[in-house]
């Protein structure tokens, strides 16, 4: 997606080799235009499959999830990282690595929003090494869902999250592939280069 790659190019910035800082129109601050723009990118991508519910993470998917549901005209899930409440006891639940936390945490869906008639996308707004989307996807094994595909705005090529998911010969749509970060200059993978 070419819109998003110039974005990154302008406002993004790199920390080390690893790490890609684009809070100032995806995960802080939120682009909305853009944002309208990668919502209908996804649906452009995953409008052949039958789709009942869109499920993220939060906090940083449920913007993506929220502006592409209303291209698929579905509700959104987000699994919830923090206990709270307000959350029914009876849950879905994996654990999940945070690559930018450094830690392990526990994601949670209640069962009253997902069953085995759900026929689910998965968005986020990075796919590092994979561990949130396939935490996801034990959630959605738990509930004897069907996972049509599995999006990220930006996928890190250089991490092994993109193959893993892959070679699952999951439908994996990444909007822009970052090849690496080199003296702070960014580069991206060229998407027929994935297939």
């Amino acid at each position: 997606m070419e819109l998003l790659k110039q974005k990154i190019l302008k406002e993004g910035t790199t920390v080390g080799p690893e790490i890609l800082k684009v809070d100032s129109f995806l995960n802080h601050q939120i682009d909305i235009r853009l944002m309208q723009e990668i919502g209908k990118e996804f649906h452009r991508r995953f409008k052949d499959h039958k789709i009942t519910k869109i499920l993220t993470i939060e906090a940083s998917g449920i913007s993506i999830a929220s502006i592409a549901a209303i291209y698929f005209d579905v509700p959104v899930v987000f699994a919830k990282k923090v206990q709270s409440k307000n959350l029914d006891a009876e849950t879905y639940k994996s654990s999940v690595y945070s690559f930018t936390k450094e830690a392990y945490y526990d994601v949670k869906v209640s069962k009253r929003y997902l069953s085995s008639d759900d026929h689910i996308l998965i968005l986020d707004d990075f796919l590092a090494n994979g561990r949130a989307a396939l935490g996801l996807i034990e959630i959605l094994d738990q509930a004897g869902a069907t996972l049509e595909g599995v999006g990220a705005v930006i996928e890190k090529g250089f991490q092994e999250g993109g193959q893993i998911l892959r070679d699952m010969n999951i439908h994996l749509e990444s909007l822009a592939i970052v090849n690496r970060f080199e003296d702070g200059k960014i580069t991206f993978i060229e998407q027929n280069q994935t297939r």
